[in-house]
């Protein structure tokens, strides 16, 4: 069963990434009525969020900025921002490192028992698989939110 769920990884994220690739960035900033964030915001979140996954999944150590946490983690917004955020081609970038590393993963370290439990509300992860599998669940669901963006800011 845990070959799938590193296949599907690996094609969502090809996804993304071509989908993100062909969006203006003239609109990555744009905030249409009704939405918390932006094109940008969604693209760096996704990013924070598999570092985060990955980390506590499997132990690997962060590849992203110290910044990404202060610009994308959840609750963060665009207006908030302090700093200037990454562009898109370093976030696309960042994708793409993501995905590299997505074929190094195995069934067997998706097996693996968390150290502890990753409790989300009503939601408990206890293994490196059912935490990565939602991580995967939670770019899908940004990626919608990228293309409900991009339709309302065109």
């Amino acid at each position: 069963m845990s070959q799938p769920v590193l296949h599907t990884s690996q094609v969502l994220r090809q996804i993304a990434i071509g989908h993100i690739q062909a969006i203006d960035e003239s609109l990555f900033d744009r905030q249409p009525a009704g939405f918390n964030n932006t094109i940008r915001w969604n693209v760096g979140h996704i990013v924070y969020w598999l570092d985060r996954y990955a980390s506590m999944s499997f132990g690997l150590p962060s590849s992203v900025p110290d910044s990404y946490g202060t610009l994308f983690s959840s609750g963060t917004k665009p207006a908030d921002w302090e700093m200037t955020p990454p562009s898109k081609e370093e976030l696309v970038g960042m994708l793409g490192t993501q995905l590299d590393g997505l074929s190094e993963l195995t069934g067997a370290m998706l097996e693996q028992q968390l150290d502890s439990p990753f409790i989300m509300g009503s939601f408990r992860f206890d293994t490196a698989g059912k935490l990565f599998n939602f991580a995967l669940v939670h770019e899908a669901i940004h990626l919608g939110t990228i293309t409900s963006l991009l339709k309302t800011a065109k």
